[in-house]
């Protein structure tokens, strides 16, 4: 399986990092500059070559790692190229602020998206995942959460096990409308960050599940912190 970052941005250099150690030569990265995409590569130090987003679109599946007010007209632009793909939206509907999001209630960025690529299958993930979190996912002895929805349940499955082996728990989350507390989630970490003084460096982390897959000194910390009665 093909996995196509698209973006050369915070979070594109993060999951291309994060990506990498699992899957190495089978991750495609691309950006509006290809030669711009190879110089970030570079800068990480990956065995990588920067593809074009023609040859990006290929892939089984896409990630663009785009602003949400520039997601949609992308995905309008290659609506052709994404049909039958899967398309992992990691975006948030901010407003210039930071402070709110650009949408409804009633909706999400991902059920957005949805729309605009009816024949391709949206899932969900990342959407509290701060760009720093990727260097360190682990925090306090506890792996940060990542929420994975979509209307697709085999689109949902083939993300959670194509996520599963990336140092983060991964969570089934269910339907795309679950999108909208996910998101609105982001909303409220970043303020509870900001007053503690500890943005970006936040994750949630839901307790009371099994934290399977952390170094036995890790895990015996979270239990240590979480007791089982």
């Amino acid at each position: 399986m093909k996995v196509a970052i698209i973006g050369t941005g915070r979070m594109g250099k993060g999951l291309l990092k994060t990506l990498y150690q699992a899957y190495g030569q089978n991750v495609l990265f691309t950006g509006r500059d290809v030669a711009h995409a190879q110089r970030t590569i570079e800068e990480l130090g990956l065995l990588l070559k920067a593809v074009p987003q023609e040859e990006a679109l290929q892939a089984d599946v896409i990630i663009p790692t785009l602003w949400f007010s520039d997601l949609l007209p992308w995905a309008q632009e290659h609506k052709e190229a994404l049909k039958g793909k899967i398309v992992i939206d990691i975006s948030n509907p901010f407003n210039e602020n930071f402070d709110d999001f650009t949408t409804g209630y009633d909706t999400s960025a991902a059920e957005e998206l949805q729309k605009v690529i009816p024949d391709s299958q949206v899932v969900a993930a990342f959407k509290n995942t701060y760009w720093v979190v990727f260097d360190d996912p682990v925090l306090q002895g506890l792996k940060s959460d990542v929420y994975v929805a979509s209307n697709s349940d085999q689109a949902r499955e083939t993300v959670l096990q194509l996520l599963k082996p990336l140092p983060f728990r991964v969570l089934d989350a269910g339907l795309l409308k679950n999108s909208r507390t996910i998101e609105r989630m982001t909303l409220l970490s970043s303020e509870l960050a900001r007053k503690a003084g500890s943005h970006p460096r936040i994750a949630f982390n839901l307790w009371g599940l099994e934290h399977e897959g952390l170094p036995k000194e890790k895990q015996d910390k979270a239990i240590a912190l979480n007791p089982v009665p």
